[in-house]
């Protein structure tokens, strides 16, 4: 591989198997790092490479560099020194031309032909065998167009000047212009190298009988080993504290500065840091199937997608190289067999632009040949795609922002509204007891008798409810009306004992009268109102709030400021979902409630059909159903979360903050597509009639080629820079 173009086309090749999973392709390594779906299948992979016009062999990983294959090394440098020679000769003898020094240019350019430029042609041989042509092919013809006539030129003895250097410049400066490349894409890749490098190799594994510690690889740790983490350590694996109390640093996974306080019964994950207490964990999860494995792999495979907006420059890609081919055909037989007109139109032009000297005589055809060969870039067009969807996925998950690929993040930056669900996103999603009113006395305290009732429900407001009390309370005929409420007979209380939602209440005839400025304070204020009721009279009021979170009400602003429609789905009556729409900044027109999950994708297959891009933000597991139905699925996780495949977007933080920030730096991203797309186009349309009109050396478009890679490359990379996106 020369150029990110062709580790973009060994990727597609490797992909298109049934067999691979996901595979990741390392222009600066020369390696591909294959995940299988089942058996590997290493024979097809190596075909499907040497299909696509590439060679490749197996290696046990060990050989991956972080530079350039040595070989390749040397090749450039020769380059660079004999151009350098041959360059300060043209500038000694080009006034009084030397025999000897137009041999020794002969001698000199011949290496780097056939040493430095070795790798042109190996490329352009294997493309050509696969029917197919790139970059290699254009360097190849362009640099052997301009020796192949010097040289002729010399054994012939024609006279005349010889483009010896021009050719040994075209394959050195275009080597260097890669050699570059190579060292700014590793930059963009340098998020995932430290995410690979966040876990330590060993661990301290804690022996219980008898009490001993041993350093063992990583590697060795099984699920229920117990490992000892002391201050300043580096989480290895996934696991649960058993024994201890810390705070850990959790934002090289989730992007949150704020230590996390971690006891007994919480979850560490690996790659996160323990900042200054004495901790023993169980492990509960090792290898791939940790939560910074899960990080690495999703980051991977956003970097090796493709999006919609790609396919124009795929198209275009195709058809490139033959063109140039053709053009250049064209122009060389324009200059070499009519000059009297190329020289004319050249003449009337450079009274526009500016005066050039250009070649005469049969020289002028192959050297206006090698320069439309040698200006034409299809690498930048190549590039213009992979480069931004790799620097915006890096610099998301530097946030604690997970994309799952280049279509979700082009999605991400089409959206025009954005449906939330309340539970667990715009709030906490644990509901506690904000207030009690007691209306009647019972045998048994209202407290008491509500967490009896609502023990053996898994209701979220019934495990709430079932924390008021421990008192033991003997129940029969004990049942629940899903949606509703639970109810049974209760020792020496005459009647059927209710407790449940003030709609089911009421359908049970129960009068409601005496805690009706109860029910419209606390519903006022966002609260879920549960009735302990006994067959038609209230016992008591139950006022349960899920707080919204502290930053919602900025987030909404930050979206509506953007341009964004915000809408609100919940499962809660009309009054709660009012009220806490009203807190978090939501017009009350735009807040639907009482939704079941099926009725949350009607809303936004509704929304859709009036022409707007949804996304929805959601928990990820109740929502499955909308965030399936969305343009784009949000789901607002904790790490544990991650591997949870219904979103097209995963935050690793439970707050909301991400979304405005991923959204801004998806639109940055399509917006950086954009602008490398279209000067791609550009230089393209512009250098290429420009070399066949003779304005610009075969040397100008070789260094013009390598910076057109870079400026891509280096657009890409300010989406890394970017401090905040909001």
């Amino acid at each position: 591989m020369t150029c990110g173009n062709c580790a973009r086309h060994v990727t597609d090749a490797i992909q298109s198997l049934s067999e691979v999973h996901s595979a990741a392709v390392s222009l600066e390594r020369r390696n591909a790092i294959v995940r299988w779906n089942g058996s590997e299948n290493i024979p097809a992979v190596l075909q499907a490479v040497h299909n696509a016009g590439y060679a490749a062999k197996e290696t046990d990983g060990t050989s991956s560099r972080r530079q350039p294959h040595p070989d390749w090394q040397w090749a450039l440098w020769v380059g660079v020194l004999v151009t350098g020679v041959l360059m300060s000769g043209e500038w000694i003898f080009r006034i009084d031309r030397r025999p000897w020094f137009e041999w020794l240019s002969f001698a000199l350019a011949g290496i780097v032909q056939l040493y430095s430029g070795a790798q042109f042609y190996r490329g352009a041989w294997r493309q050509l065998k696969a029917a197919r042509t790139n970059m290699d092919t254009l360097v190849a013809l362009g640099s052997t167009t301009a020796f192949a006539y010097s040289a002729w030129a010399l054994v012939s003895g024609m006279g005349g000047h010889l483009y010896f250097l021009e050719a040994a410049a075209i394959i050195t400066l275009i080597s260097l212009g890669h050699w570059i490349e190579a060292g700014v894409s590793e930059r963009a890749g340098n998020a995932m190298k430290s995410l690979l490098n966040l876990a330590p190799q060993t661990a301290q594994l804690l022996f219980r009988q008898p009490d001993r510690i041993h350093e063992v690889p990583v590697s060795e740790l099984r699920t229920n080993d117990e490992i000892l983490l002391r201050p300043g350590d580096h989480v290895p694996v996934d696991g649960i504290v058993v024994a201890g109390e810390s705070l850990v640093d959790e934002s090289p996974l989730t992007g949150e500065a704020t230590p996390t306080e971690k006891n007994i019964g919480r979850e560490l994950f690996a790659g996160t840091v323990n900042i200054n207490g004495r901790l023993v964990m169980r492990v509960t999860a090792t290898g791939e199937q940790t939560a910074m494995a899960h990080v690495i792999a999703a980051v991977q495979r956003a970097q090796t997608s493709r999006a919609d907006i790609q396919r124009l420059g795929d198209r275009v890609s195709a058809v490139f190289v033959p063109v140039v081919v053709l053009v250049a055909l064209g122009a060389g037989l324009w200059w070499g067999l009519a000059p009297a007109s190329a020289h004319s139109v050249h003449r009337l032009i450079s009274h526009v632009l500016w005066h050039s000297h250009t070649p005469v005589g049969i020289a002028a055809g192959f050297i206006i040949a090698a320069a439309v060969l040698i200006v034409a870039c299809p690498c930048a067009m190549g590039l213009a795609t992979p480069a931004a969807i790799m620097a915006a996925a890096n610099a998301a998950a530097r946030r604690g922002i997970l994309i799952r690929d280049g279509i979700a993040l082009e999605k991400a930056g089409q959206i025009t509204a954005i449906v939330f669900d309340k539970t667990g996103t715009l709030t906490f999603g644990v509901p506690e007891v904000a207030s009690v009113l007691e209306v009647q006395q019972a045998r048994f305290k209202p407290q008491s008798l509500a967490a009896a009732l609502a023990r053996d429900s898994s209701h979220p407001l019934s495990r709430t409810l079932s924390a008021l009390s421990r008192e033991a309370i003997e129940l029969a005929n004990w049942r629940e009306v899903r949606g509703s409420g639970v109810e049974a007979n209760v020792r020496d209380i005459p009647g059927m004992v209710r407790l449940g939602s003030l709609r089911w209440l009421l359908t049970n005839e129960v009068d409601l009268s005496q805690g009706e400025q109860f029910i419209a304070k606390w519903t006022a204020a966002g609260a879920n109102v549960i009735g302990l009721a006994v067959e038609g009279y209230l016992l008591a009021l139950f006022a349960t709030l899920d707080a919204v979170k502290p930053d919602a009400a900025k987030v909404i602003k930050q979206l509506q400021g953007q341009g964004m429609k915000i809408f609100m789905v919940t499962g809660d009556n009309a009054h709660t979902a009012a009220g806490i729409a009203a807190q978090a900044g939501i017009p009350g027109d735009r807040v639907l409630a009482e939704a079941q999950p099926v009725q949350k994708a009607d809303f936004v297959k509704k929304l859709q059909s009036e022409g707007e891009h949804v996304a929805f933000v959601g928990d990820g597991i109740n929502d499955a159903p909308a965030l399936a139905q969305a343009n784009l699925g949000i789901a607002v996780s904790r790490a544990s979360d991650i591997a949870r495949e219904s979103a097209d977007i995963v935050l690793l933080r439970s707050e909301i903050t991400g979304v405005p920030e991923a959204l801004a730096l998806a639109r940055a991203a399509l917006r950086t597509i954009k602008q490398n797309l279209f000067w791609a186009f550009f230089y393209n349309s512009i250098g290429v009639p420009l070399a066949s009109l003779g304005f610009v050396s075969p040397i100008f478009c070789a260094a013009a080629m390598g910076v057109s890679d870079l400026i891509v490359i280096g657009n890409a990379l300010r989406l890394m820079r970017r401090k905040i996106w909001v």
